[in-house]
C-alpha cells in the first residue's frame, strides 16, 4: 500500500472565491459523500489489529492526517465578518459571504472525528479544538449536538490534558444548560445526562482526577437532587 497523499486532502480544498448558492449546496453534498466514505473506511480499519496499526502509522505522516483537515473545513468555526468600509456596497464586486456548513456534514464529520480518536489515541494531541466543539454544542442542532457529545467522550478518554481543556471551556456548564432547557428535545437531554454519567464514572476511577471541581460544578448547575442522582448512577 503506497500512499503519497490522502484522498481527503484534495477533495476538501478551499472553495473558489465566488460560488453560487446552488454550487455551494452541491459541494456540501460532495463533502458529505466523502465524509461517509472516510467513515466507512474507519469502520473497515477497526476490523483487525493489522489495519489499525497501519492506520495509526499513517496518522504520524502530516499529509495523511485526518483530524486537522476536519477542523480546517467541516468543523471550522465561522469567523465574524466585520465590515471596515463600504467599498463592497458601491463597487461591482460583491462581498464574499461564507455559507454555514450543512448540519449533516457537521454531524458526519464529528463521527469521523470520534472514529479517528478511538482508533488512534495520539490524534487527540494533534490539535486542541475544544472551543470549536463547544461552539457546535451550544449553537448547532440536535443532530450535531448528539454527535458532538460522542466525540467529546472519545477526546477526553484517558487524556488528562483534554479533560482540563474541557473544564477550561466551561464544558459542564454547556451540557447543564442543555439538560435544563425544557425546549430541547428529550433524547438530547437524556444523552447529556449519559455524557455526565460517563464523565463522572471515568473521573471517579482516577486517584488524582484533573477535573477536581466536577462534583461541585454539577451540583451548582443542576441542583443537589439531580447531582445526587447522577453520582449514585455513576
Amino acid at each position: 500500500m503506497y500512499l503519497n497523499k490522502s484522498f481527503w486532502s484534495d477533495a476538501l480544498k478551499a472553495e473558489a472565491e465566488q460560488q453560487l448558492p446552488v454550487a455551494e449546496l452541491v459541494k456540501s453534498l460532495d463533502k458529505q459523500r466523502l465524509l461517509c466514505s472516510i467513515l466507512k473506511f474507519l469502520q473497515s480499519v477497526a476490523q483487525s489489529d493489522d489495519t489499525i496499526n497501519l492506520f495509526c502509522h499513517s496518522q504520524s505522516i502530516p499529509a495523511l492526517q485526518v483530524v486537522p483537515v476536519l477542523f480546517q473545513h467541516s468543523l471550522k468555526v465561522a469567523e465574524d465578518q466585520s465590515v471596515t468600509n463600504l467599498n463592497h456596497i458601491f463597487s461591482v464586486e460583491p462581498m464574499k459571504i461564507s455559507s454555514p456548513t450543512a448540519d449533516a456534514e457537521v454531524a458526519i464529520a464529528l463521527q469521523v472525528l470520534e472514529g479517528c480518536y478511538l482508533l488512534h489515541r495520539e490524534s487527540t494531541i494533534l490539535v486542541h479544538k475544544h472551543k470549536a466543539l463547544m461552539n457546535i454544542l451550544s449553537t448547532r442542532g440536535i443532530l450535531e449536538q448528539g454527535a458532538c457529545l460522542d466525540a467529546l467522550v472519545a477526546i477526553m478518554l484517558d487524556s488528562s490534558s483534554n479533560q482540563m481543556n474541557f473544564e477550561e471551556c466551561n464544558g459542564i456548564d454547556e451540557v447543564a444548560i442543555l439538560i435544563k432547557d425544557t425546549q430541547v428535545e428529550e433524547n438530547l437531554r437524556l444523552k447529556c445526562g449519559e455524557f455526565l454519567l460517563l464523565l463522572i464514572g471515568h473521573v471517579n476511577g482516577r486517584e488524582t482526577p484533573p477535573m477536581m471541581t466536577i462534583h461541585d460544578e454539577i451540583r451548582q448547575y443542576l441542583g443537589e437532587k439531580s447531582a445526587s442522582l447522577i453520582w449514585a448512577a455513576s
